[in-house]
């Protein structure tokens, strides 16, 4: 591995990433299955390549190049399968991971799963035993806790993975990892796209009722379904992280006409690696729908006192790598309180390492209370971090 050298910025700001990824290591399923599901758990072996990848009933998951790039020259960045020793150690150790969370002043950090796992635990709610995939669930959630977030408290955010399949167990799930520190769930935008039932249904509220009850912060990352929305059969690549903000904008419109924000005005939903650009445009569409294009029939489908615009200021937070063009736009709207802001490490869209110099080129120019709020209050508001 090539690795480039750092020199340390200098620290301006304490900030609390609400989004960063981690590469599972090795070891992480070893000793946290039941025993009779333990030769079936995700494994690590060679490829016909000689290439370390994830192993998962029929599935082959490797890690791609792109979602473990920092610290690697440019001209190296590649879509092929990265082995753990061409990664930078932070991708996958966590001690290494809280050496380049310093080096950057990032005080605290969400990270979200990886290929073997999804976004949303996807890969293990759709697995053929029932049993093996909840199993599989249960031991990430352990390792995340034991290891990624236990090894220095009060640096690595708690959130979580559930079963998809049974929104009853994944409402239990949701009380029990509470009750053991875990402050965020991920979970899928647009549950729909990986067939199962919509946000329509109603089918999914003993889950948001446990989030709700519990204080979990429900985080849709996109692409956390599987679903972008591209608009021909043979994009290049680069179109697919464009579309990313058209992702945001369509599943928190679901979300917000499924009413699940007036049956549980407690929930609190974080738009994870969606951009603000699109946050005042659906705001302004909403309210114009409700007025002139809504159905009428018995008062229409919002059942809402409040308007649109209204539930999305209170009800969800938007999260911001790098919107040059629109953070102020969406400040100037919805005030401060609910942006965030990410990282991304270790992904190409990362700002790692140079995080505090981009941060001071867009927000410096604002009052110190409100930067304070972007870069750090707001989430430890919302995930309520650090723990007492």
């Amino acid at each position: 591995m090539t690795s480039e050298a750092f020199v340390a910025p200098e620290i301006r700001y304490r900030i609390v990433s609400v989004d960063d990824h981690l590469i599972e290591p090795p070891d992480l399923f070893e000793g946290r299955m039941p025993a009779a599901l333990s030769d079936r758990a995700p494994r690590i072996v060679d490829d016909a390549d000689g290439r370390k990848v994830w192993i998962y009933e029929d599935g082959v998951y490797p890690n791609i190049g792109l979602n473990a790039v920092v610290g690697r020259p440019r001209d190296e960045w590649s879509m092929e399968a990265a082995d753990f020793d061409e990664m930078r150690r932070g991708c996958w150790d966590i001690d290494a991971r809280i050496e380049d969370m310093d080096l950057a002043g990032i005080q605290a950090s969400v990270c979200f799963p990886s290929l073997i796992a999804g976004f949303c635990g996807s890969v293990f709610s759709a697995s053929k035993d029932p049993d093996l995939g909840l199993a599989c669930v249960r031991a990430w959630n352990d390792w995340h806790s034991d290891v990624w977030a236990g090894t220095h408290p009060g640096r690595i955010i708690p959130t979580q993975i559930t079963w998809l399949q049974d929104p009853a167990v994944a409402a239990e799930l949701v009380r029990e990892n509470a009750a053991r520190g875990f402050r965020a769930l991920s979970f899928a935008e647009m549950p729909a796209k990986l067939r199962l039932p919509s946000l329509h249904t109603g089918h999914w509220d003993p889950l948001l009722a446990a989030c709700e009850e519990t204080g979990t912060v429900v985080c849709l990352h996109t692409g956390s379904s599987s679903w972008v929305p591209l608009p021909c059969d043979d994009p290049p690549f680069e179109l697919l992280p464009v579309m990313f903000p058209i992702n945001a904008y369509v599943a928190t419109a679901d979300w917000l006409w499924s009413g699940v924000c007036t049956r549980f005005p407690g929930l609190q939903i974080a738009m994870s690696e969606g951009g603000l650009g699109w946050v005042n445009m659906l705001a302004d569409r909403c309210d114009y729908v409700l007025d002139h294009s809504a159905s009428g029939v018995d008062g229409g489908h919002w059942l809402d006192d409040r308007r649109p615009s209204e539930v999305l200021a209170e009800s969800f937070w938007f999260c911001s790598i790098d919107d040059p063009g629109t953070l102020d736009g969406v400040i100037e709207r919805f005030g401060p309180d609910h942006v965030l802001l990410e990282v991304d490490y270790p992904h190409a869209d990362s700002t790692w390492p140079d995080t505090q110099d981009l941060v001071h080129e867009r927000i410096g120019h604002l009052p110190a209370d409100v930067i304070d709020k972007l870069t750090h209050l707001n989430a430890e508001v919302l995930f309520r971090w650090p723990p007492s």
